[in-house]
């Protein structure tokens, strides 16, 4: 069966199977993939498909099967809709696990955000998947070492909110260096100080950055502008120092932050990374930001980080306590912690909305979208 697929997205597309023949509409001129004359004459022969909305990177992609993708989770509807014009067959799921597992052996694609958790004891009933595509970051909530030893490909969307994290996490610390919730309080119940909510400036402060991915280097790229000194440790990248970021060992971090933001996934490596033994590592006190995952973070050390002076001030957008769908926190029965927090003016908090902006959602179905046709199908 002949399948036409339109990716209309800014995402570039690689030619990565011999199934696949892309044709890039650009003053109706093949793409610089080897595509002859006769291939684009051929091309030509679909003029119904040549409108305003095919932008420069928008191919055509010629394939001869199509499955059916199970959305686990909602995303913007860009995604769905495109892939139904690509020919699969799609559908929201609403069962349960055991009906999920049922239908497994049909399904060729599942998109997901964090509504279930697939295991190995589900993904042994997926004889037939081809991909999972995770619209967001983490994949904590997948079994990826297995799904990839069947031959599934795991694919997620950073690129989709790595801008979204980024200004989120710059907004928090400016919030906290100003004192701005505070003073927000305060004014609204008629109370007016001034020198009590003298803040701090970033021009001139170091920045550290720990893990250097999507989410740490588009962090270093908005903050960089505010004359800082960012300096970045990851453990599994090297070479990335550039104009804006200075690669620099773990150590030097310890020594010369000013402020530390964390970037990095859920791992059990990176489970309570920071802990005791990270806050009374540094030299001096510190501003801390969390907008990566909240078990990364031991919430009673920084507390007791807090309270000693070791940090100033924190801007928590993740928390200790979620689980892996985000969405039941209050129906648990929180620890004191909790409410240390929540009372505390030394302290910024939201509810895992980093990278949460409309534009991160369309972004995130566009990166998707463009994974997902660039499989060898």
């Amino acid at each position: 069966m002949l399948l036409l697929i339109i990716a209309n997205t800014p995402y570039q597309l690689p030619v990565v199977s011999s199934q696949f023949q892309y044709y890039s509409y650009l003053h109706m001129r093949p793409a610089s993939s080897g595509i002859n004359s006769a291939s684009h004459r051929r091309n030509r022969t679909f003029p119904h498909l040549l409108s305003s909305q095919l932008a420069t990177n928008s191919y055509l992609c010629i394939m001869n099967s199509r499955g059916l993708i199970l959305f686990l989770d909602t995303t913007h509807p860009l995604l769905p809709q495109k892939l139904e014009d690509a020919g699969f067959e799609v559908k929201l799921f609403s069962g349960t696990l055991d009906d999920l597992k049922a239908m497994l052996p049909d399904v060729t694609g599942l998109v997901v955000r964090s509504k279930f958790t697939l295991t190995r004891d589900v993904l042994e009933c997926a004889s037939n998947l081809r991909f999972i595509a995770r619209a967001g970051a983490g994949m904590e909530n997948i079994d990826v070492a297995f799904a990839e030893s069947k031959g599934i490909a795991c694919l997620s969307s950073p690129e989709g909110n790595r801008d979204a994290v980024g200004e989120q996490a710059l907004g928090m610390l400016l919030m906290l260096m100003n004192n701005l919730r505070r003073a927000d309080n305060e004014v609204r119940k008629s109370i007016w100080k001034r020198e009590a909510n003298r803040g701090f400036e970033l021009t001139g402060k170091t920045v550290g950055i720990i893990g250097y991915g999507n989410m740490g280097s588009a962090f270093a790229q908005k903050i960089s502008g505010f004359g800082c000194r960012v300096i970045a440790y990851d453990k599994y990248k090297t070479g990335y120092g550039s104009a804006i970021v200075e690669e620099q060992p773990m150590q030097t971090l310890f020594e010369e932050c000013d402020v530390v933001s964390l970037h990095v996934p859920l791992t059990e490596e990176t489970t309570y990374l920071a802990n005791e033994n990270f806050f009374d590592s540094f030299r001096k006190p510190i501003w801390f930001i969390n907008t990566s995952r909240g078990m990364v973070c031991k919430t009673s050390a920084l507390i007791t980080a807090l309270e000693a002076g070791l940090v100033l001030g924190v801007a928590l957008d993740v928390l200790e306590w979620e689980d892996f769908s985000f969405e039941n926190f209050f129906k648990q029965e929180l620890p004191p912690e909790f409410t240390w927090l929540t009372q505390s003016d030394k302290v910024v908090l939201s509810p895992h909305i980093a990278g949460w902006t409309h534009e991160s959602n369309v972004k995130h179905a566009e990166v998707l979208l463009a994974k997902i046709v660039a499989l060898s199908w």
